[in-house]
C-alpha cells in the first residue's frame, strides 16, 4: 500500500514522463519524428504521407501542427507556384530521437524475446 500512497503523493501529471508524454503520445507523433530523423533532411507533406502510410491528411497534418507548436519540428515555406512546404526536426527535435532509439532498441529485444521457438520433440 504504501507505493500506492507514493503515486497519489507525487501525481504523475506533475512529472517529466507525463510532460513527455505530452509532447510525443499520440499515434504518429513519434513515427514522424522518426520519419524525419531517418531521412537526414527535410520533408516535403507528400513525402511523410506515403512514409507514415495510412495515416490521413487530416491526422497528419493535426500531428504536424501540434509537433511544431511544441518546437518539436520546424515548418519552412516556400514562396513559389505551386506551393512549397518542408518539414524538418529543430534542435529541440533532435534531442529527442536518443531517447526514441532507446525505446525501439527495448521494443526490438522484448519483441525477439517473446517470440515462439518451436520445440524440436526426439523420436
Amino acid at each position: 500500500m504504501a507505493e500506492i500512497d507514493y503515486i497519489k503523493e507525487t501525481r504523475l501529471e506533475n512529472t517529466g514522463f507525463a510532460y513527455t508524454l505530452q509532447l510525443i503520445g499520440g499515434k504518429y507523433k513519434m513515427q514522424t519524428l522518426y520519419a524525419l530523423s531517418m531521412n537526414h533532411g527535410p520533408l516535403r507533406y507528400n513525402a511523410l504521407k506515403r512514409v507514415l502510410a495510412p495515416i490521413a491528411f487530416k491526422t497528419l497534418t493535426n500531428t504536424l501542427r501540434e509537433l511544431e507548436a511544441d518546437d518539436l519540428i520546424h515548418r519552412e515555406e516556400y514562396p513559389q507556384i505551386p506551393p512549397k512546404v518542408e518539414y524538418s526536426l529543430t534542435k529541440r527535435g533532435q534531442s529527442l530521437i536518443p531517447v526514441m532509439d532507446s525505446i525501439c532498441l527495448w521494443g526490438e529485444e522484448q519483441a525477439r524475446a517473446d517470440q515462439v521457438v518451436p520445440s524440436h520433440q526426439h523420436e
